[in-house]
């Protein structure tokens, strides 16, 4: 089989593709069966593939192709906005078929066929016209709503992804084990207790360090015993862009893993493909263990519409990988077999384009989405009327009871506690209110967490509900989502702050992404906590004073709390929950780790910093900051975490020296900022002051700023204090680059023009 190659001078790749399909079928010379297989009889002995499990394996692999070309053709037109194509990958088909729809899925974004092939797992779905309005922008589209090109879709279980490689394998390990977990803890799925989940990607991004963290994560998880239900499918088609892989790289990298069974796959041919895909999806199933299903394919079309990849690729390889586009080996055996003859293949293949154009048409004729609040809408949605019934809901109070022994051992019944405390007392009381949630981090289990925040917990709900991870950020954060994904309301730790940076994309790339691709039909709820911060006596250098906490700013649609006292922390840990129960929302909770254990405000002793515990029906609206002498107007001192006890013991210096009085804020919230409550204190005050222990170039502070420019009150003295752009070092001179009580007050002083000394 082969088709006559195109000059090598034709520089159209897609019309070389098509070309020469319709040129091997026209001259069709080869053996054609005397009867062609019945329906349910397997097209060649070759192969279990039955005749009309073919045909439409085909026919899906046919509409792929379709969408691949008419997207080329009309991206010069501006009626497709989107031509990363899936050419040459049509062999994915085969594992949409054996799976089922209700299997998640985390696609490659070469999946076109995968998609179609899906869609007839339920009636009346249409892959054709949905997946045009998906590359038109259509606000019809029934995966994004129109704001990007992903395959997905809610009713078939294909989480919408994003184009970052090889970002979605934690996410899917997560998802797996999350199926197997519900099990322990009686949680009810959404999906059959036997699914599994499907995770593709191509062979460049088998070598990204997520996906090899995700490898790594599953064998370490079925060392211990755990059911691990995922299929990893590595589309092989031996380049990544210009970057070629080491001829037999993959297999001689997967095929001997004690805990990733290998599995091989010819993806250019559904007959000698179809049995090994079965094998893989079926071991998956039956044994509950990670597969690694290598399937080769070849790469057509280039990366992408604008890749030209005659400029890095010799023509003869180019025509070389042509040579190997699978609807040929699928026409060759739609002919020989007999299903099939050249004109009504063609005929079939004619149609089918037609089709496609057609639905382009209609979709480039729907509406766009043209405002702002339409695309940001699903991104970060907030009910703050049901956020409140929710965080006043407590119908766990009996459970209260048994757990905290008798009325009088109530938290809310004992004397004042520290941040540390208040924030595992409210950890239980959230276990306890929502059954469904979990904790997981490094250390978090029996030892408790490195600061104890977490002792007790272990003991209370047992591994099933708490349980440590391996140390790899990206899998914590994995896991976070592929629980949310099937109900769970997980509570993530992240050790130190600086550890998030080895994870960021996890948040921003997936999991805060995800309502947003998905028009929020895909939610993703977490309750992230991180301790950060500096203080710390100097103790762990920049690792773990860390400061840096910009890069969770920068997220779109996450939520940020920072508590500095104990009473804060808890009821600002139940509006947390809230908004995960009933917006989906995204959530970090940012814990100041030198105020922990802090007791005292101005002296040692006075026990200033020690607050009850509140009733659990008490929350803080997102957004709602704290006050301090809210009549006071000679300044106004903007802070959160260590900074705001700085800024007390500022305003109390100044009233007991000068006679001044200082209104402090507590903005709570990090991100979004409350910049009405901001200009509101601030057009009350002469003069504010800003004290911000993130970094001068990128801080609070800068935001801060802006909301008082743009409100309108600029025309008064303003100054920060805030942290120098450098790392934090090790002992003493630590203090040397954070803000302190001495800068804090100094700072004050030149505001209300008085001198620097006391």
């Amino acid at each position: 089989m082969s088709a006559a190659p195109i000059l090598a001078h034709q520089l159209n790749r897609a019309e070389v593709a098509d070309q020469n399909f319709q040129r091997f079928v026209r001259g069709y010379d080869g053996p054609v069966a005397a009867t062609a297989a019945a329906a349910g009889q397997a097209l060649h002995a070759l192969s279990t593939l039955p005749a009309q499990a073919f045909d439409e394996l085909f026919e899906s692999q046919l509409i792929s192709r379709h969408l691949d070309l008419m997207a080329r053709v009309l991206r010069v037109r501006n009626k497709v906005f989107y031509t990363i194509g899936s050419s040459g990958h049509e062999g994915n088909a085969m594992v949409a078929r054996a799976c089922r729809h209700t299997d998640p899925a985390f696609l490659h974004y070469r999946s076109g066929a995968f998609m179609a092939e899906r869609f007839r797992k339920l009636p009346g779905m249409d892959p054709i016209y949905d997946s045009a309005l998906s590359f038109a922008a259509s606000r019809e589209d029934p995966a994004s709503g129109g704001r990007h090109k992903v395959w997905g879709s809610k009713p078939l279980w294909v989480l919408p992804q994003t184009s970052t490689i090889a970002s979605h394998p934690p996410k899917a390990y997560g998802t797996a084990l999350a199926i197997e977990h519900a099990r322990r803890i009686g949680h009810q799925l959404p999906i059959p207790n036997d699914s599994i989940v499907v995770c593709s990607f191509g062979d460049a991004s088998a070598n990204h360090s997520t996906a090899q963290g995700t490898f790594n994560a599953c064998e370490w998880a079925v060392h211990q015993g755990l059911k691990v239900p995922l299929l990893f499918v590595c589309e092989d088609n031996n380049i990544g862009i210009s970057v070629r892989t080491p001829t037999g790289w993959i297999e001689t990298s997967f095929a001997r893993r004690q805990h990733l069974r290998y599995f091989q796959a010819d993806g250019l041919d559904l007959v000698h493909g179809w049995d090994q895909v079965q094998a893989a999806v079926n071991y998956c199933r039956r044994e509950r263990k990670p597969a690694f299903l290598h399937m080769r394919t070849a790469r057509l079309m280039g990366h992408a519409g604008t890749d030209f990849e005659v400029e890095y690729r010799p023509v003869e390889e180019i025509c070389a990988a042509e040579s190997l586009d699978p609807l040929l080996k699928s026409a060759q055996w739609a002919l020989e077999s007999g299903l099939y003859t050249p004109a009504t293949l063609l005929a079939r293949y004619e149609g089918i384009r037609e089709q496609c154009f057609a639905a382009a048409d209609r979709a480039d004729q729907t509406e766009k989405i043209t405002s702002l609040g339409e695309i940001v809408r699903p991104l970060a949605p907030y009910s703050p009327d049901r956020v409140q019934a929710e965080c006043e809901r407590d119908e766990h109070q009996a459970k209260r009871l048994e757990l905290w022994g008798s009325q009088a051992r109530l938290p809310e019944n004992q004397p004042p506690k520290h941040l540390a405390i208040q924030i595992n007392q409210a950890l239980h009381d959230l276990m306890l209110k929502y059954p469904n949630s979990l904790i997981f981090g490094e250390d978090v289990a029996r030892k408790g967490g490195v600061y104890t925040v977490t002792k007790g917990l272990f003991k209370t709900f047992k591994g099933a509900r708490i349980f440590n991870t391996l140390l790899d950020e990206q899998t914590i954060l994995g896991l976070a989502q592929g629980y949310a994904n099937l109900g769970y309301l997980p509570i993530p730790e992240i050790q130190y702050l600086a550890y998030y940076h080895n994870a960021c994309d996890q948040l921003r790339g997936e999991a805060c992404s995800l309502q947003f691709f998905s028009n929020d039909q895909y939610r993703n709820p977490m309750l992230l906590r991180v301790a950060g911060l500096g203080y710390q006596k100097g103790f762990g250098g920049h690792f773990h004073n860390d400061n840096s906490f910009a890069a969770l700013r920068d997220i779109p649609g996450l939520i940020i709390a920072c508590p500095s006292r104990g009473d804060d922390a808890a009821m600002m840990l139940r509006t947390l929950m809230g908004l995960c129960k009933v917006d989906g929302r995204v959530c970090a909770f940012l814990e100041p780790i030198a105020l922990y254990m802090t007791k005292d405000l101005y002296a040692a002793g006075d026990g200033q910093w020690c607050f009850p515990y509140p009733e659990p029906r008490l929350s803080i609206a997102l957004g709602e900051p704290r006050i301090y002498d809210d009549e006071a107007t000679d300044l106004l001192i903007i802070s959160y975490g260590n900074g705001l006890l700085m800024g007390l013991k500022a305003a109390k210096q100044i009233a007991d020296d000068q006679g001044l009085r200082v209104r402090t804020m507590d903005l709570r919230w990090l991100l979004p900022l409350n910049e009405q409550a901001i200009v509101d204190h601030a057009k009350q005050c002469k003069r504010v002051l800003i004290v911000d222990e993130g970094r001068r170039s990128a801080s609070v502070g800068e935001g801060i700023m802006t909301a008082l420019v743009e409100g309108g009150v600029a025309n008064r003295p303003i100054a920060r204090v805030v942290g120098a752009d450098t790392y934090t070092p090790l002992a003493g001179a630590a203090t040397l680059v954070l803000p302190s009580d001495e800068s804090v007050q100094e700072a004050a002083l030149n505001l209300l023009n008085l001198p620097t000394a006391l």
